[in-house]
């Protein structure tokens, strides 16, 4: 997106510098990446990164108003709801798609948005293999906010151990070693010495909370959650003697996992801004919208981009048997800003916050970003692809 460091960068490329690149990250954790990782970083013009930041304190604006659990309690399943919620979530994600509007100018639209932390670990970690194969030019950044590796390490450990021992904190998965993302654990637990465990290996006595650590029992005292409670629901059809997390128990969750559905796709619907897709819950429709192919049906609860109906029709909406757990959003046109050797790509970029207790407002750390050759954005649906997958967008400081 910034012309003339694109056309640089893909010039000087060479195949042998992403390859040496990939057999790092192998190196330093072997078989462990699951996801493409793509062949350049992102570059995006101050502008466009202003605009996000600027629809992101718009929406926290929200989050922070008196009104907003109230407005969001129903997103909660009554059977998820878990005891002891903290006053605000400790981490926020924002999920951009970059488009384009009538004019032909280049955009940030909301995509999505998530109080549920994302690759933080793996992001400290990836853009410095980045910068050590490829030429980035000075004055670009993948931080934000004067953060820098070992700064935005610190942070990390502020918010996610805080004044406890590592081995008191955890971070909480059903079957860890098995997820596409576990290099990301494996990343968090170099860099703030934290075990990843998982859920059948949690031991609950006297509302206490242990996990077994070099053989010892061991009382957890934080949690950094990485479960997604709403997909626990069919392993619990295989998984019967899962340990109940509902009741009133010792630990502090690190973030809250009701954040997860209050800060979600759920939210949407409240939010009024130019650069937030118009967004209805589907049951508070009263007349189907003649124009539907500009329009996608999106499930409130679902991961990656899961159960999305892109190419939309009257019957999709009409089989939709519980409308109250969907949503309906205004397409928006994903700009092909994206040169490559082997055709244009669009792309997502995430805006990873963290939120401290102490703190009145969460901070803009890094980011993510994705880039996509097919209809949906994620790595999941470009593997027959190049120059396609999971990165970083740096941006002018």
């Amino acid at each position: 997106m910034i012309e003339k460091i694109r056309k640089s960068f893909n010039q000087s490329f060479r195949q042998e510098s992403y390859v040496a690149m990939l057999g790092e990250i192998d190196h330093a954790y072997p078989n462990a990446l699951e996801f493409r990782i793509a062949e350049t970083p992102i570059f995006i013009p101050k502008l466009l990164t202003d605009q996000m930041v600027y629809t992101c304190n718009f929406i926290i604006d929200f989050i922070k108003s008196n009104d907003f659990k109230s407005y969001t309690n129903q997103s909660i399943p009554k059977d998820e709801f878990i005891k002891n919620e903290n006053t605000h979530p400790h981490f926020i994600a924002f999920d951009f798609g970059i488009c384009k509007n009538e004019r032909n100018e280049l955009y940030p639209a909301l995509i999505e948005m998530q109080g549920f932390p994302s690759l933080f670990g793996f992001q400290a970690f990836y853009p410095e293999l980045i910068e050590k194969h490829f030429n980035i030019r000075e004055g670009l950044e993948h931080y934000f906010n004067g953060y820098n590796k070992e700064t935005y390490i610190e942070d990390l450990r502020e918010v996610i151990i805080a004044e406890h021992d590592p081995k008191d904190v955890i971070l909480l998965e059903l079957n860890p070693h098995e997820q596409k993302t576990r290099i990301d654990f494996y990343c968090t637990e170099t860099y703030l010495g934290i075990k990843s465990v998982c859920l059948t290996e949690l031991i609950i006595e006297n509302n206490n909370i242990y996990y077994i650590l070099n053989g010892i029992k061991t009382q957890i005292k934080r949690i950094y959650n990485r479960i997604i409670f709403d997909e626990l629901k069919n392993t619990k059809n295989i998984l019967n003697d899962l340990p109940d997390l509902h009741g009133d128990l010792n630990v502090e969750w690190i973030g809250h996992p009701n954040w997860f559905y209050r800060i979600s796709k759920y939210t949407l619907p409240f939010l009024k801004h130019p650069n937030i897709p118009e967004t209805y819950f589907l049951n508070e429709i009263k007349q189907i919208p003649k124009n539907l192919e500009e329009y996608v049906l999106k499930p409130l609860f679902s991961y990656a981009g899961q159960g999305v109906i892109i190419d939309l029709k009257e019957a999709d909406l009409i089989n939709i048997e519980d409308p109250e757990n969907w949503i309906l959003q205004r397409k928006v046109n994903y700009a092909d800003c994206i040169e490559t050797p082997d055709g244009l790509a669009k792309t997502e970029i995430r805006l990873m916050y963290t939120w401290k207790d102490e703190d009145d407002n969460p901070t803009l750390l890094t980011n993510l970003a994705r880039i996509s050759k097919g209809k949906m954005i994620g790595t999941r649906y470009n593997d027959n692809n190049t120059w396609v997958g999971g990165t970083v967008a740096y941006t002018e400081s």
